[in-house]
C-alpha cells in the first residue's frame, strides 16, 4: 500500500492546478539521509538488457501526467538521475501502471524497480527488496501568519487547540507526543484548514507534503505559515520512501543505493527536492 494514498486526490488537485502560484522558499533545510563517510560500491552492470522503472500517474509531485500529456513528477526525474549515474541511460524505461498492477509487474520479471511509494511492511520485505531510504514525509503544524505563535510548538500550543484529522497516524502521533495539549478532530483535511482559517483552532497538525502545497494554493488565501519544524517518526509516519525490487536481482539493491548516494553527494538530489517541493518539507 502506498504510504500517502490517501491524500493523492488533494495533492493532486492542488499540485497540477496550483504549481505556478508555488513561490520559491529561501530558508529551508534539504533532507540528507546518507552518512558521508560511507562508501558505496558501483556494480558491474554491463549485462543489464534494461533497467526498468515503474510507477504510477496519481501521485503528485512525485508522478503524475502534467499539462502536455507526460509522466513527470520528482520520481520520474530521481529515476533518469539513477540511470545516468549507472550509465543506464541508454537502456533506462520508465513505465507508469495502476496501481495493483506494480507488484505482480515486478515479480513476472517486466520490471527492475518499482519507484512510487511502496510501504516498507514486514510483508513486503518477504516480497520484495528496497533500496535505502530516500525520503521521509514527517509531520508539520501549521499556523495563521497572525496567531503570534513561534517556536517551540509545544509551548505555543498550550491552552491552544490543534486540528487532527480523525483516524490518521498524525491523530495518534498528536496524542501521544502532545497528549498535554489539546486537539480538535475533524472528518477530513479541508474542515481542519477552515478551522484555522476562521480562528477556531489555532493550529494543524498534519503531513508536510499537503499542508506545503495547501499553503502555496488559492485555497489557502496567503492565510498561513509552517510553525516550527519537522517531527519525524518510522513508527506513526512509516519508513518513507524508497525503490522497491525483484528479490532474485540483489545486485540491483547495490546499484540503486550507489546512485541514490551519488545523487545526494554531487547535489542533484537538493536540485530535484528544491524543484519539487519549493516550500520544503522540513
Amino acid at each position: 500500500m502506498n504510504i500517502i494514498r490517501p491524500f493523492k486526490i488533494i495533492l493532486l488537485t492542488l499540485f497540477i492546478l496550483n504549481l505556478a502560484s508555488i513561490s520559491f522558499a529561501q530558508d529551508f533545510k534539504i533532507p540528507n539521509f546518507w552518512d558521508k563517510n560511507e562508501r558505496f560500491v558501483k556494480p558491474d552492470l554491463s549485462t543489464l538488457p534494461r533497467m526498468k522503472f515503474i510507477t504510477t500517474t496519481d501521485f503528485p509531485p512525485f508522478n503524475f501526467i502534467d499539462r502536455k500529456k507526460r509522466l513527470s513528477g520528482f520520481h520520474i526525474d530521481l529515476a533518469r538521475a539513477i540511470c545516468d549515474e549507472l550509465a543506464l541511460l541508454n537502456r533506462c524505461q520508465i513505465q507508469a501502471l495502476p496501481w495493483d498492477e506494480l507488484q505482480p509487474a515486478l515479480e513476472k520479471g517486466d520490471a527492475e524497480a518499482i519507484i512510487a511509494g511502496i510501504a516498507i511492511t514486514k510483508e513486503q520485505r518477504a516480497a520484495m527488496d528496497f533500496s535505502r531510504t530516500y525520503l521521509h514525509i514527517p509531520g508539520r503544524f501549521i499556523t495563521r501568519k497572525d496567531s503570534g505563535l513561534t517556536a517551540p510548538v509545544y509551548d505555543a500550543i498550550f491552552k491552544k487547540k490543534t486540528g487532527v484529522v480523525k483516524g490518521t497516524a498524525h491523530e495518534a502521533y498528536f496524542a501521544d507526543v502532545f497528549r498535554n495539549r489539546t486537539a480538535e478532530v475533524f472528518a477530513t483535511k479541508e474542515d481542519a484548514f477552515s478551522a484555522l482559517q476562521k480562528g477556531d483552532v489555532q493550529t494543524v497538525f498534519s503531513d508536510a507534503l499537503s499542508l506545503t502545497f495547501w499553503l502555496s494554493s488559492a485555497a489557502s488565501n496567503g492565510c498561513c505559515v509552517l510553525l516550527d519544524e519537522a517531527f519525524q517518526s518510522d513508527y506513526y509516519f512509516g519508513n518513507g520512501l524508497s525503490i522497491a525490487l525483484s528479490k532474485d536481482k540483489p545486485e540491483l539493491v547495490q546499484a540503486m543505493n550507489y546512485a541514490l548516494n551519488e545523487i545526494n553527494q554531487n547535489g542533484k538530489f537538493a536540485e530535484l527536492y528544491l524543484r519539487y517541493f519549493p516550500l520544503g518539507l522540513y
